[in-house]
């Protein structure tokens, strides 16, 4: 038995060395991008497409998808007021990506990367995943308060799930249940995804303003990230308890990823910080390391096979003045100056 626990506990050093060598996280490639049809410079979520090696990256009027190995721009689906996340069903070659200023989400063939229909949705339609349980899409609807629930195989709304304040990012547990971050109601849901039933609500005290969101399947943990105050806390997907302490991180975080192969959870922020942990036990997380990125680079897409991460951004002028409508302005991007940058170990 001490044998084996030797043996263990060297697999673990030497696994650590391997992904880590001296430095970590450090950069592999930034790739400039071209400016979006009529200067569309928002960017949002990254997805990658482990298994045809693509990514796509939100970009305002565009959506670009790279070679997630030569980093080659292979396609760009377009004709979108603000596109903000996409969703792929490969059983039907199909994707579907939302766009909150129309209120819409549209399909494409993922082959061609045209365009084949749209889905009304609702106002601010923003982060959407498929669900391969129920065999369904859900878009969440920020400002709307709610998520429209679509049959992929009919392009058609099935129902609308009703919330409690804004949706953000979501995460499946592969059996059938949905947990998402309810960010004006500081609180975690848990969504049976056949009935369309809430089962649960979550509060996130001491955290505030749950935004980002991942989860360790096996263990049923949720790693949650939250913008007021900045922290990020570990929560029993089953009980909604917390675990452990919670974590500062950097102003602004969008994104949260898991790595269940190396143990590895991140978070990105708008400051520029990609804060690095691992989890040592389903009760226990370390602090590894906080990356500086850049400033922006607040939403990331993981690479399964290469265990990279891909983070987005642009340059960046002045806050424009506040207004009645706008009270909080925040520094406006370049167009022109779109990039991707790939964090890695190796």
């Amino acid at each position: 038995m001490k044998a084996l626990k030797l043996g263990v506990g060297l697999l673990a050093l030497l696994s650590g060395a391997y992904l880590f060598g001296a430095g970590g996280y450090h950069l592999v490639k930034k790739i400039a991008l071209e400016t979006a049809p009529g200067s569309g410079q928002y960017f949002d979520y990254i997805l990658v497409d482990n298994p045809a090696r693509r990514v796509y990256l939100s970009h305002g009027t565009d959506m670009k998808v790279l070679n997630a190995d030569s980093y080659a721009v292979v396609g760009t689906i377009t004709g979108f007021k603000r596109n903000h996340g996409v969703a792929l069903v490969p059983d039907l070659g199909k994707g579907f990506i939302t766009d909150g200023e129309a209120e819409k989400v549209i399909v494409f063939d993922m082959k061609t990367f045209k365009t084949t229909g749209e889905i009304k949705a609702d106002k601010d339609t923003d982060y959407i995943m498929y669900e391969p349980v129920s065999k369904r899409v859900f878009a969440f609807n920020g400002s709307a308060h709610n998520i429209t629930v679509i049959d992929p195989a009919k392009e058609s709304v099935i129902g609308t799930v009703p919330l409690s304040g804004v949706p953000e990012q979501a995460v499946a547990d592969g059996k059938g249940m949905i947990y998402d971050n309810i960010e004006t109601s500081n609180e975690v849901i848990a969504l049976d995804s056949k009935t369309l039933q809430i089962k649960a609500h979550y509060p996130v005290a001491p955290c505030g303003q749950p935004v980002s969101m991942a989860m360790d399947r096996e263990h049923r943990r949720l790693f949650i990230g939250c913008r007021g105050p900045k922290l990020l806390v570990v929560m029993n997907a089953d009980t909604g308890k917390l675990i452990g302490e919670p974590f500062p991180i950097g102003d602004r975080v969008d994104t949260n990823v898991f790595d269940p192969a190396t143990g590895l959870l991140l978070a990105s922020t708008r400051e520029g910080t990609i804060h690095v942990y691992h989890e040592d036990s389903p009760d226990k997380i370390s602090v590894v390391e906080t990356v500086k990125s850049e400033f922006g680079a607040k939403t990331m897409g993981l690479d399964p096979k290469t265990h990279n991460v891909w983070v987005t951004t642009s340059d960046f002028g002045p806050a424009p003045p506040k207004t009645e409508k706008q009270p909080n302005p925040q520094p406006v991007a370049k167009p022109g100056t779109f990039r991707a940058l790939v964090y890695g170990t190796k």
